[in-house]
């Protein structure tokens, strides 16, 4: 058997030395100073309070029962719309409102309501409006209480793109909840490096879970995406007698 030199033979031993000492301190550890080695104590996150019945403490209210002052018709102007009873409504032929604030990623709450509808209104006319993120990318708002139309423009669609996993529809004049998490898309220049993707739930049930925007959404046309930044929110007047409540953003 052929031996080792001295020098290489002392590093060997050195090495193993090394290893034994290494592995006889880490088999020393107690378990919560293992438990210790995956913690991480910063940044901690900000308090946000939520008490029962209120808004977050960090969301922005932009629909309560008192006026419309954070938003304007889509030329700057006052909005028409109704205050009534605790509720914001589509005053028909005004036109769309939109938010003065832009906003990129939010976490969104509103209540929304529909009227009574008449025997001859039927499928996109059964009390259409719609809720739009960065005036682009349309959840639509539609009365889909026993009521067919095409099934990715009824009630929390992606409009004309992505049909809800269920028709969670409560029936006319009772309010209704959309929870929604959206992420907008991202630009490098005029090209997208990221879509868009939206969470939305209807009144307690998942119905878009992290659903990919395909793009605007567009009543005729394919969708398509064409570069932009932070845009504010903005809510459809089609005509019909849509109410809103208790809407309020959370800047992501």
């Amino acid at each position: 058997m052929k031996k080792l030199p001295i020098a290489v033979a002392t590093i060997g031993l050195l090495a193993s030395t090394s290893y034994i000492t290494v592995y006889a301190k880490e088999k020393a550890l107690e378990p919560w100073q293992e438990a210790e080695k995956t913690e991480v104590w910063s940044p901690v996150p900000p308090i946000v309070s939520t008490l029962p019945g209120q808004v977050p403490s960090d969301a922005i209210v932009l629909i309560d029962s008192q006026n419309l002052d954070q938003w304007e018709t889509l030329d700057g102007g006052v909005p028409e719309w109704t205050i009534d009873n605790g509720k914001v409504t589509v005053k028909p032929g005004t036109g769309d409102i939109k938010s003065k604030q832009a906003f990129c990623d939010v976490q969104l709450h509103m209540e929304w309501q529909v009227p009574q509808p008449s025997a001859d209104m039927k499928g996109q006319q059964r009390n259409n409006s719609g809720i739009f993120f960065q005036q682009r990318y349309e959840i639509q708002v539609l009365d889909s209480y026993n009521n067919p139309t095409y099934s990715n423009g009824q009630a929390a669609s992606v409009y004309k793109q992505t049909i809800p996993l269920a028709n969670a529809m409560r029936p006319p004049q009772t309010w209704q909840v959309y929870d929604i998490i959206y992420k907008a898309p991202r630009f490098e220049g005029e090209k997208l490096s990221t879509p868009g993707y939206v969470t939305v739930i209807h009144n307690g049930v998942v119905v878009q879970n992290h659903t990919e925007i395909q793009g605007s959404t567009e009543w005729i046309g394919a969708p398509k995406y064409v570069a932009h930044g932070c845009a504010p929110l903005q809510l459809q007047d089609h005509g019909n007698l849509v109410s809103f409540r208790n809407m309020w953003v959370r800047e992501l």
